[in-house]
């Protein structure tokens, strides 16, 4: 079930962020402890009782040059196109101000509901301020304090009851997903239409599967595939032209329904940081990645051209060195009959299991080979180890004391069950728990 949306929109300094943070529970980066991928973030995962849901802060969203009023205008305007439910921010401190009122005529346009918060309500004494800001025009105003984490639920409670109940198409396990993310740009939509174009038999486009994707399933020498493409992504609007950090969020829903993506580099162009902060939300939802680097007929090239480029990505993606790596060109075909063959390989990675005798005996040996680390005059000790899903891989490791387990240990591990085992093309999560 594709997540619902909600979008956090109201003019500077009303505490957008600390209501953002508080709500997902952290101060959150897209990659934590991971080397290469930047750590500004405008949008996460978060959940409150039965509910699972996606958040935007669309204060950290910036707009580049644009006038104060500009900036509020087209951050209200990205909320009212991605969200389900938006919250609408004020600063009971400061009562209404003219720039809410101008972000209150930007929401009276959509057609989504609005959940009206007046944020820096303290403690119970200060309620009255909440009165004036009816005049809004939304209803019932939600008194709440960022700093002491006062009101969030009620008004949890409150965009609850707006999330949309959504059918989507279910397919069956034999079939593989799979998206295209990527900077504007980069050849996306060239390339689905590459796919397409070539011989296997097309079922059909699918519409309306989630609020705004669209999927299109077919069949490749007897595989049947889904492309899973959202229908922003070949809309063209103003703000979604001029930047590119509204590109992380026109990918978000189709990377929460794939098994495989493919991140899509421009090769003209080079690595950008964009282009990190969005494969850095693919690794994070524990998808399957192939890096696809597209355009690759416009430059000029020697015999070393595609080994620099490759050593480039991999000092860039370090938290993608398990993903495979194909220059394509979407306007000549080259190579690009390679691509769904490799969806395969790393979809068949994503869902494989292992024995957990055969991994418990590759475990035996790491240790073997790498004695477990002391920690004054305690040393770590590795009972068990067990396969606990799939999609990505997940595996539990007993041990004594869980604080024994090291980061650079963990990742030792890991890296001996790839040199065993073919997860190329998967993350693979190793959870550490202390036996009982």
């Amino acid at each position: 079930m594709t997540k619902p949306v909600v979008a956090i929109v109201g003019r500077p300094n009303v505490g957008k962020s600390t209501i953002f943070n508080r709500i997902v529970g952290e101060r959150v980066s897209i990659v934590e402890d991971i080397p290469g991928v930047t750590r500004d973030r405008i949008y996460s995962s978060a959940e409150w009782l039965t509910h699972d849901f996606n958040i935007i802060d669309t204060g950290g969203i910036e707009i580049g040059d644009e006038p104060f009023l500009e900036q509020i205008r087209q951050q209200a305007e990205i909320a009212i196109e991605e969200a389900d439910v938006i919250i609408f921010m004020t600063n009971g401190r400061e009562g209404v101000t003219s720039a809410d009122e101008q972000v209150a005529k930007i929401l009276y346009k959509t057609k989504k509901p609005v959940v009206l918060a007046v944020n820096k309500v303290d403690n119970p004494d200060m309620r009255e301020m909440i009165y004036d800001f009816y005049a809004l025009g939304f209803g019932e105003p939600w008194p709440i304090s960022g700093s002491h984490g006062l009101g969030l639920g009620d008004l949890l409670d409150e965009c609850a009851k707006h999330f949309p109940q959504v059918d989507e198409v279910q397919y069956g396990d034999e079939v593989i997903k799979f998206s295209l993310i990527g900077r504007p740009n980069v050849g996306k939509s060239s390339l689905v239409n590459a796919f397409i174009g070539q011989d296997r038999v097309i079922v059909s486009d699918i519409a309306g599967t989630t609020r705004d994707a669209i999927d299109t399933p077919y069949v490749y020498d007897d595989q049947e595939y889904v492309i899973i493409d959202t229908a922003g992504m070949r809309k063209k609007g103003k703000v979604y032209e001029t930047t590119e950090k509204y590109s992380v969020l026109r990918a978000l829903r189709a990377i929460e329904r794939s098994d495989v993506v493919l991140v899509v580099l421009n090769a003209e162009e080079g690595i950008q940081e964009q282009d990190k902060k969005i494969a850095g939300y693919a690794h994070e939802a524990g998808k399957a990645i192939v890096i696809v680097v597209n355009k690759w007929d416009t430059i000029e090239k020697d015999d070393k051209t595609m080994n620099a480029f490759t050593t480039q990505i991999r000092e860039h993606f370090l938290f993608l060195d398990y993903a495979p790596i194909i220059f394509v060109s979407a306007n000549t075909k080259q190579r690009v009959h390679q691509i769904l063959p490799i969806i395969q390989r790393v979809s068949e990675n994503h869902a494989m299991r292992i024995q957990s005798s055969i991994l418990n005996e590759v475990i035996e040996d790491a240790v073997a080979r790498n004695p477990a680390p002391t920690d004054k005059g305690r040393r770590l000790r590795l009972y068990y180890a067990t396969q606990v899903a799939i999609k990505p891989p997940t595996f539990v490791v007993f041990v004594n004391e869980k604080e024994l387990m090291h980061f650079s240990y963990e990742r030792f591990l890991e890296n001996r069950i790839r040199d065993i085992f073919d997860f190329e093309g998967t993350p693979i999560r190793l959870i550490t728990r202390a036996r009982d």
